[in-house]
């Protein structure tokens, strides 16, 4: 019986995983279209270095936007946003300076947070320019 409860508790928790991944996905999706019809030049989606991951790199103007996407559906208890907190907020930082460093970029960068719910077919979308802000090092 003990097995067979973990098995269950196994599948349940994998049918989590796989749903919370969708709602990421529909998120990022519903994010990049919004960009785009804001005239954002959408350079990278999902950028990875090392442990770190850009969602969304994009260009508007002379800024280097970096893009964290939040998606939530239902009615969440808190605004997504709120989950992109100091520690998210360096391994943005970290990654965003792999990246300059690696495209040799020569513009000023701003780091968004786009917060988006999804209601059944509808969707809330939040987008909040230069979200935060490096920290000095001391």
């Amino acid at each position: 019986m003990c097995k067979l409860y973990e098995h269950l508790n196994t599948l349940k928790q994998n049918e989590m995983t796989a749903t919370h991944l969708e709602t990421g996905q529909k998120g990022e999706e519903i994010a990049r279209d919004f960009l785009l019809q804001k005239g954002y030049r959408i350079l990278e989606v999902n950028w990875r270095t090392s442990h770190h991951e850009i969602d969304i790199i994009a260009q508007k103007d002379n800024f280097l936007v970096i893009a964290e996407v939040k998606t939530r559906s239902g009615k969440p208890l808190v605004d997504p946003e709120v989950s992109v907190d100091l520690n998210k907020q360096r391994l943005l930082i970290k990654a965003a300076n792999s990246y300059i460093r690696i495209h040799d970029i020569n513009i000023e960068t701003r780091f968004d947070i786009i917060a988006i719910t999804l209601q059944g077919k509808e969707h809330h979308i939040h987008h909040i320019e230069d979200a935060f802000y490096p920290r000095v090092q001391r």
